[in-house]
């Protein structure tokens, strides 16, 4: 591989679709996407760092296993149809056994009777020299791989892609490369790529999914649309949907994805580090935004690694309290449950209570809360019988109105979740084609350690003789958060509101800027209190991305955590009343 073209340029856009954006996603999306309109490439992204874990489990039934199994059903329903429209599919679906999809995928076309030239891209997978790299009693240790070696696959002839741990946005910057011709130093027009995989690979996130501003959208029961890209040649790019698809593709929602689930103002990525804060949108008519002006630079010098591992296993209960002295009622039974497992104690107990109901309330339910008690332990014996027994048999030896919302249950697994790094000399990646071809990918020849970057919020209240009301931060105010391994990003932006002045809005801005320092999110999010909180300024977005460190423990797949993925963060911090200024009512 040299910095010489991958392959010959293509005339005008590459039209990139996305049909996926995880594993269990709208299993009819590739062929609405594949019949809603023209694309080259249609993608998908399948995994998490809980999917890892989830496949890793997978695997430990069945070493056979360990790919997305409803990628083989989709592309079964689809193949002839992308086959016939010239779409190239490309996916990460292959996890933890890439070799293993693209085998099941090729027995797939030989049995609908289609030639199909199925390639697949491997080399992430760490786990068998865990030990030897440093990286521990692992389950699953996948590097994250960049774009070049599914380019180098499109431009082979590949009409399906699939990879193992690719960064998300990989599976649309590898098409744009191959499209476009693009080389390792091609930085801007990378990183305009990056933007729009970004965007565009958790589905119809990008279309008004998962929208803090959903009341504007269209509430009827057309699904929402999935998203598509069409890069430039210059790496600037539109993002749309298909014709008379449900959702809605507007700034706004395009901002709500650029903030969910970064970091700081810089996405580091194995192919080219991205500026966050050189991102331009732009209306393009109806459905459709320009994003232009990104800015790229060398990658750094080191692979991210996701690795988790077995932590235990955990188990939960939930009592339900009804009526008068709810806290009365919950502390008792702790102390009652605590009792009955002391003599062989899980390893953690937490105890969670819900909000207290209303007084007088008309209804059951609006008189009740829930108590929610989960355990880990590292065998199965002590969060299972041992532990829901105790419980069981407080039923009627506890609290008035003892009741639980489910049967009790045994025990499960549970992972723990950690980043790590390696040289990028430990890694070798290869293309594997339909033939037995092998062909391996070198790493750039330029990539540079970057400095961390913090930046620093300006820290100015309000003026103290400011008039002020009380409302809700969300009053216009958007958000959206989501989970990077055990931390929690929460994006919040000024809104494109209906009507409003642009000066108005750049006002809204300045102050938000002002208000959101890490003090200020520890006041409004009290579980925060105690943890590192980073606050980056993204003026360009209308806003801030928020880094709460360590809000999820170990990992989604080990948090205890009312909302163990952080998904309603930001709705929780968009609930919360502040003094905003009067003039920018």
């Amino acid at each position: 591989m040299t910095a010489a073209r991958i392959g010959p340029a293509r005339i005008g856009p590459a039209r990139i679709g996305n049909c996926s954006g995880f594993y269990g996603d709208r299993l009819t999306a590739m062929r609405e996407m594949l019949e809603g309109g023209e694309l080259d490439y249609l993608t998908g992204d399948y995994l998490a760092e809980l999917t890892m874990l989830i496949l890793g489990k997978d695997q430990l039934k069945d070493p056979s296993l360990g790919y997305a199994r409803t990628y083989v059903a989709q592309v079964a329903d689809c193949l002839g149809l992308a086959l016939e429209r010239g779409v190239k599919l490309v996916a990460n679906a292959g996890g933890l056994n890439p070799a293993g999809l693209a085998a099941k995928l090729t027995e797939v076309a030989t049995v609908l009777g289609l030639d199909a030239k199925i390639a697949y891209v491997d080399g992430d997978n760490l786990a068998p020299r865990a030990a030897e790299l440093g990286l521990g009693n692992a389950l699953t240790a996948n590097a994250y791989l960049g774009a070049f070696g599914i380019a180098r696959a499109l431009d082979e002839g590949a009409d399906i892609v699939v990879t193992g741990r690719v960064t998300d946005a990989s599976v649309v910057v590898g098409p744009a490369i191959a499209h476009h011709g693009w080389t390792r130093t091609s930085y801007d027009e990378l990183a305009g790529a990056v933007v729009a995989g970004h965007v565009i690979e958790c589905g119809t996130q990008a279309t008004g999914g998962n929208f803090s501003g959903f009341l504007d959208l269209p509430r009827d029961a057309t699904p929402l649309g999935f998203p598509l890209a069409e890069v430039a040649a210059d790496g600037s790019f539109v993002v749309t949907k298909h014709a008379g698809t449900g959702g809605r593709v507007s700034v706004d929602t395009i901002t709500a994805q650029l903030v969910y689930e970064i970091q700081s103002t810089l996405y580091l990525g194995p192919d080219v580090t991205t500026d966050l804060t050189s991102i331009r949108l732009e209306p393009d008519g109806a459905d459709r935004v320009r994003v232009s002006g990104v800015v790229g630079m060398p990658p750094p010098e080191r692979l991210k690694v996701c690795v988790n591992e077995l932590g235990g296993f955990r188990n939960q209960m939930e009592f339900v309290l009804t009526g008068l002295d709810i806290e009365a009622k919950a502390a008792w039974l702790r102390t009652q449950l605590d009792e009955r497992l002391a003599a062989n104690p899980p390893a953690s107990v937490d105890w969670s209570l819900g909000a207290l109901p209303l007084p007088d309330a008309d209804t059951e339910e609006g008189a009740s809360c829930l108590l929610r008690v989960t355990v880990k332990a590292p065998s199965a014996d002590a969060v299972g019988k041992t532990f829901t027994a105790a419980a069981v048999e407080l039923a009627l030896a506890s609290y008035p109105g003892f009741t639980l919302t489910a049967p009790p249950g045994r025990g499960s697994p549970y992972g723990i979740y950690r980043p790590e790094y390696v040289d990028r000399s430990e890694v070798t990646e290869k293309v594997h084609l339909w033939d037995g071809t092998e062909l391996v990918i070198e790493a750039p020849a330029t990539a540079v350690e970057l400095p961390s970057v913090v930046a620093v919020v300006d820290p100015l209240a309000v003026p103290a003789d400011a008039p002020t009301s009380v409302h809700p931060l969300g009053t216009f105010v958007h958000a959206r958060s989501g989970d990077k391994g055990g931390d929690a990003n929460v994006g919040l932006w000024i809104g494109q509101a209906a009507g409003a002045a642009a000066d108005l809005r750049e006002q809204r801005i300045a102050w938000l800027l002002r208000l959101i320092t890490p003090d200020a999110i520890r006041t409004f999010l009290p579980e925060a209190a105690g943890l590192a909180v980073e606050v980056y300024p993204l003026p360009n977005l209308g806003g801030v991305n928020v880094l709460i460190r360590g809000l999820l423990g170990d990992g989604v797949a080990a948090s205890t955590r009312f909302d163990p993925q952080a998904k309603a963060v930001g709705e929780w911090l968009r609930s919360r009343h502040v003094h905003i200024p009067e003039e920018l009512l």
